[in-house]
């Protein structure tokens, strides 16, 4: 491990699990990640060792048979996942959306069913708020549930579920009217519901279908799918925390996780194509030297080792004021915004130092070119980022009087 991206202040038993992790993608998810995503394969055999490593449990409270760790030790774990392969750090990513959602909004009957079967890995889970229409704009959801007797039924079709088919589990945010007199704000009126069900592709369950992945340029591996509900039964007792009218704070607690996540991964991503890019560097000879001595090249690394640097502890610092109790969203977002905006630009100097090569498949940096701007994107847009830390910036800073 070299000098970039490190973390003071951890204790042993973050370290011990830390090296455990890095020693796991070093061995088992380097070596094939570049094969498996050519060939769109999911990483069975690796999401088996991850439930062997205990780490579908990690943040899960050691009551229910997860290790009760930080979000610090869940992110910096993410980090590690990412500069292997981005794929596998998506896979355990949602997963620990919803069982953070279950943990802090979850009625006791919900934690005691559904969290230590999450903690090894037996259920799995997916989060769904996005539809074909709307984007970011969450505000604007259509799909619905209606109760009926001791049932909700809900209707309507969601968009880009990382995990959508090898999940067991998914928290879906719907509109809910009941109990909301009209003129009601849109994000007072939503619930979220916890839909279980087989792993699959097709009709899943009746009134619940998975059409199939869908085809993308990077991020391959990890299924993506749409969901679509035509009259779909939950019973009044899967409605999170046991109330309707509080989905969309739950689901934006659980996307200030989420954000922590993608700003790990962009830090992951950008460590590893920094490692790529110099190692490159120092191996490939021009006008009779190494690359590496060249002073143009040496202008790339130093930002590049710059970047790998700042983001990494912008993202520290997100995870620890969570940790913390403290609101995070203003740290979050701008640690999501840095980091993803810095790995597509580290990912593209190593690309470059790599030459004509880097556009060969031969080269794991033509992978990480297409998995980088995925970050961009996602748990919303860098300009979503922006607005927030805005909008939030102006809350610190108000003029008084």
């Amino acid at each position: 491990m070299g000098r970039l991206a490190r973390t003071e202040g951890l204790t042993d038993v973050q370290r011990e699990i830390l090296a455990t992790v890095r020693e796991f993608v070093d061995k088992e998810i380097i070596p094939v990640a570049t094969e498996l995503e050519h060939r769109d394969e999911y990483p069975t055999r690796i999401v088996e060792g991850l439930k062997e490593l205990g780490l579908f449990g990690l943040m899960i409270p050691e009551e229910y048979g997860g290790l009760g760790e930080s979000l610090l030790t869940y992110a910096l774990c993410v980090e590690e996942i990412a500069r292997g392969w981005m794929s596998v750090s998506g896979i355990i990513n949602t997963h620990f959306i919803v069982a953070y959602m279950l943990k802090q909004h979850g009625t006791q009957e919900q934690k005691d069913h559904f969290l230590p079967r999450m903690a090894t890995g037996e259920v799995r889970g997916a989060f769904s708020m996005s539809e074909p229409g709307l984007g970011s704009d969450v505000s604007a959801i259509t799909s619905k549930g209606v109760r009926d007797g001791d049932e909700y039924v809900l209707t309507g079709q969601k968009m880009w579920l990382t995990n959508g088919g090898s999940s067991t589990l998914v928290a879906v945010l719907c509109r809910t009217d009941e109990g909301h007199p009209e003129g009601t704000a849109p994000h007072r009126s939503m619930t979220t519901f916890l839909i279980e069900k087989e792993p699959g592709f097709g009709q899943v369950k009746p009134g619940l279908t998975i059409p199939g992945k869908i085809e993308k340029m990077g991020y391959k591996g990890v299924d993506t799918t749409e969901l679509i509900m035509d009259g779909l039964r939950v019973p009044a007792d899967r409605v999170l925390g046991g109330a309707t009218g509080r989905g969309f704070y739950q689901m934006m607690d659980g996307v200030e996780v989420g954000r922590v996540n993608v700003a790990a991964r962009g830090c992951g991503v950008a460590q590893r194509a920094f490692e790529l890019g110099v190692s490159y560097a120092q191996q490939r000879h021009t006008f009779g030297k190494p690359i590496a001595q060249h002073q143009a090249i040496q202008f790339k690394l130093a930002e590049m080792g710059t970047k790998v640097e700042a983001a990494h502890a912008m993202m520290v610092n997100a995870a620890r004021k969570k940790d913390s109790g403290q609101r995070n969203d203003l740290e979050a977002g701008m640690a999501k915004y840095l980091a993803s905006e810095y790995c597509k630009e580290v990912v593209e100097d190593a690309f470059r130092i790599h030459g004509g090569y880097g556009f060969s498949k031969e080269y794991e940096i033509e992978r990480l070119y297409r998995e980088a701007p995925m970050l961009l994107i996602g748990e919303g847009t860098a300009e979503i980022q922006k607005m927030i830390i805005g909008r939030r910036l102006l809350e610190e800073y108000r003029i008084q009087g």
